[in-house]
């Protein structure tokens, strides 16, 4: 188990292009193994998530190579995966677990799905009810981890709306309804991120929207083609954030993605008094990308609602310790969904300000944070990526040194987060389980 201790006082300057992004990378795999074809897709994220991905696929007799540093993935078709001998372990990736098991449900094979510790305690059952309402047979550890599916005597497509916006629950149904007679149709509560609808039309499958509605009709067939992965808008965050709460900073991050079902981010920095420029706007494999030149600024408090959440849950901590720098009061609230992420991200999130001394209150759905400055201390990760990476670029603008504890994690969705973030300007250094870095 790694820990980090940041010592502040660094600006973020230069030009650096952050990993690919992970939800595209996750399905231009899964995408390119249904396909016909072999599918060449350049720069995805070399992440343990994505690394699961790929894994999972090989067991299902999908061909991966890994050539001048693009993948090929040889694809079977929709009827070509093979049952594979063991079980698939999806690590700590929530998405390829739930995506997954919508296109397992159409397998005509018996297999079985886990995840790492934390993984298995995430509920299943908002994916298993809709799969079963289209006639799936999965047998679940009380609606969690591990997941057991059989095969059916066939899949019928349904009408669903989503008792909550999400876009991994929205791409299971779709998945499974490739495989389903008649059509598939999924309601969205909220607007979620578009790219499994995106992608398969990408690779020639035909799906609609009708206002919330998305649709599509099974027994189609996907066509192989290229994939250029934009730099992940999520992990660019980080930086986007280390650069606005930072004296002196002026910071070019190159090819980030900002698909706006999943750029909420930067309108909520903007009304923030964000300095955030787009540039060399661009078309990366039918996904909007963009250079975004970002600057020091002083930043004020807002409100985040439901609405601002859906398209913006995976930032919210990054938010969080914008709003600690910012002036006055922010409210965060309608993000219950960041229960049961990989931690209990609000908990996390309100328990590492308070370590480094913000003023911050907890609700049931969010938090209210006043704006202050964050002390020198200890955080510890709870095992979340996204948790290591907001607090080590809010040690950088703190009185004194801050430990992140249990930085392993970040290898998840960033491995070379912090080999960037010194590149970059921040001052960090190892240090063992023992040391205390008191301000």
């Amino acid at each position: 188990m790694k820990h980090y201790r940041i010592n502040p006082g660094g600006s973020f300057v230069g030009n650096i292009k952050v990993d690919g992004d992970k939800s595209i990378s996750h399905r231009a795999i899964m995408f390119g193994a249904l396909a016909e074809g072999t599918t060449r897709v350049r720069d995805i994220l070399e992440g343990e998530d994505v690394k699961a991905t790929i894994s999972a696929f090989r067991k299902m007799g999908i061909l991966i190579e890994h050539v001048e540093g693009d993948y090929l993935v040889h694809g079977t078709g929709l009827h070509g995966l093979r049952q594979p001998q063991s079980a698939l372990d999806m690590g700590n990736s929530g998405t390829a677990f739930r995506l997954l098991a919508g296109i397992l449900c159409g397998q005509q094979w018996s297999s079985t799905m886990l995840g790492d510790a934390s993984l298995n305690k995430r509920p299943m059952g908002r994916i298993i009810n809709p799969l079963r309402q289209m006639g799936a047979e999965i047998e679940s550890n009380n609606d969690r981890p591990p997941l057991i599916v059989h095969p059916s005597s066939g899949l019928s497509g349904i009408r669903y709306e989503l008792p909550v916006a999400s876009a991994q629950v929205k791409s299971a149904i779709l998945l499974a309804g490739l495989y389903a007679k008649g059509e598939t149709s999924v309601k969205e509560s909220a607007p979620t991120r578009d790219h499994t609808e995106r992608m398969l039309r990408g690779f020639g499958y035909q799906v609609n929207r009708d206002g919330s509605w998305i649709s599509l009709h099974g027994g189609g067939s996907l066509s192989a083609g290229q994939i250029e992965v934009p730099a992940d808008l999520s992990s660019a965050t980080f930086f986007i954030l280390g650069a606005l709460i930072s004296k002196d900073s002026d910071l070019l991050l190159s090819r980030v993605g900002v698909n706006p079902s999943r750029s909420g981010v930067l309108p909520i920095l903007k009304r923030m008094g964000a300095n955030v420029e787009r540039a060399n706007e661009t078309d990366v494999g039918g996904e909007p990308a963009a250079d975004l030149r970002v600057c020091s600024s002083r930043l004020v408090g807002t409100r985040i609602d439901a609405n601002d959440v859906a398209l913006a849950v995976d930032e919210i901590p990054a938010i969080a310790v914008a709003a600690a720098c910012a002036d006055g009061v922010t409210e965060i609230r309608g993000a219950e969904e960041l229960r049961v992420k990989e931690s209990d991200r609000i908990s996390s999130t309100v328990i590492g300000l308070r370590n480094l001394g913000i003023n911050v209150e907890e609700h049931s759905d969010g938090m209210t944070i006043t704006g202050g400055r964050f002390q020198g201390g200890e955080v510890q990760s709870e095992g979340d990526h996204r948790i290591a990476m907001a607090f080590s670029m809010a040690a950088n603008v703190a009185s004194g040194p801050v430990k992140v504890a249990d930085i392993d994690c970040v290898a998840t969705s960033f491995p070379n987060f912090y080999q960037l973030a010194r590149k970059a300007g921040l001052d960090v250094e190892a240090v063992s389980a023992k040391s205390t870095d008191e301000p």
